[in-house]
């Protein structure tokens, strides 16, 4: 494998909405390469700690390596930040920071499966050590159940026509790389000058399906705001709608004056009660022209911050 180096997205804001500080405990629920955390060390030296969560093994080791200088101010930790309360004490840290998505060396690394543009096999696993990988679910789940996935995950309208083609193609034979999934998808939408790829949203909810990550973020929300004091701070670094809008929706939760009994806000039913958060930012923030223009995969990203009160 490659050498694990990753630009960590939105840094300068994530630094503000956190507002590191010494003698003070912070989380990194997904440490990729470091960036963000060694940020975080940084201002809140000489004696801020951090406990830095991830499920990849080779982004760990990276991370690992970068800050090995902070010593017994870091904690690293192998496993999804879903599960960081377990971890960490109810109300002990002052911040917590989750950047979701892959990372650019997951998607340039070929043996991981991440990306149609270069062949490796299909794997797509975060956490190499969990069983189900993107080909197991590309040849044996029913294409209802892909056209599901490519749908809800991808925002694929051809969903049905590409689950019925690759169901068609693995039983002549078993879909085991990047490129014999990329073709068969191109095959039946073909590009016809599009910008984009068209097995961009396959790709892109097969890795969500596989690693779970919407579930992750709704039982990460509720984790890190476990663990959070009053005052902390929470910000949560997104690159998908889906994922934003589940942020969104925990936050605007948490910061109305009232609760709302079952799904539906009928305001004759709202019972009143003191905010549990403030939004730092009504609207999501998203990365300056001139951070799009040094890093062009930082484009989709938006973050959204708030305190606990």
């Amino acid at each position: 494998m490659t050498e694990f180096i990753h630009e960590p997205v939105l840094l300068e804001e994530a630094l503000s909405a956190l507002q590191p500080a010494a003698g003070r405990l912070y989380v990194d629920g997904t440490v990729g390469g470091g960036g963000h955390a060694e940020a975080i060390l940084e201002a809140s030296g000489p004696d801020g700690r951090l406990v830095g969560f991830d499920r990849d093994d080779w982004a760990l080791a990276a991370a690992a390596r970068r800050l090995k200088r902070f010593g017994g101010r870091l904690e690293l930790h192998r496993e999804p930040f879903a599960g960081l309360a377990k971890r960490l004490a109810k109300a002990s840290c002052d911040g917590v920071l989750l950047d979701l998505g892959v990372s650019s060396p997951q998607i340039d690394e070929a043996e991981r499966g991440f990306s149609f543009q270069v062949e490796g096999p299909l794997d797509m696993r975060m956490d190499r050590r969990q069983p189900v990988s993107a080909a197991q679910m590309v040849n044996e789940l029913e294409a209802g159940e892909l056209a599901t996935i490519f749908w809800e995950l991808g925002g694929e309208r051809r969903s049905r026509r590409i689950a019925r083609a690759i169901v068609e193609q693995r039983d002549m034979q078993r879909i085991e790389t990047t490129t014999q999934l990329a073709d068969t998808v191109e095959r039946t939408c073909p590009r016809r000058g599009a910008r984009t790829h068209p097995a961009t949203g396959v790709f892109q909810a097969l890795r969500m399906a596989v690693n779970d990550e919407l579930g992750q973020v709704q039982a990460g929300l509720d984790a890190a705001w476990s663990v959070l004091k009053p005052g902390g701070r929470l910000a949560v670094i997104t690159f998908h709608s889906g994922e934003d809008r589940l942020v969104k929706q925990f936050s605007r939760r948490l910061a109305k004056p009232y609760t709302v009994r079952g799904e539906v806000d009928v305001p004759e039913l709202r019972e009143p009660r003191e905010p549990l958060a403030r939004e730092l930012s009504r609207k999501a923030i998203k990365p300056s022209a001139a951070e799009v223009g040094r890093n062009p995969r930082s484009r989709s990203a938006q973050m959204r911050a708030m305190e606990k009160l």
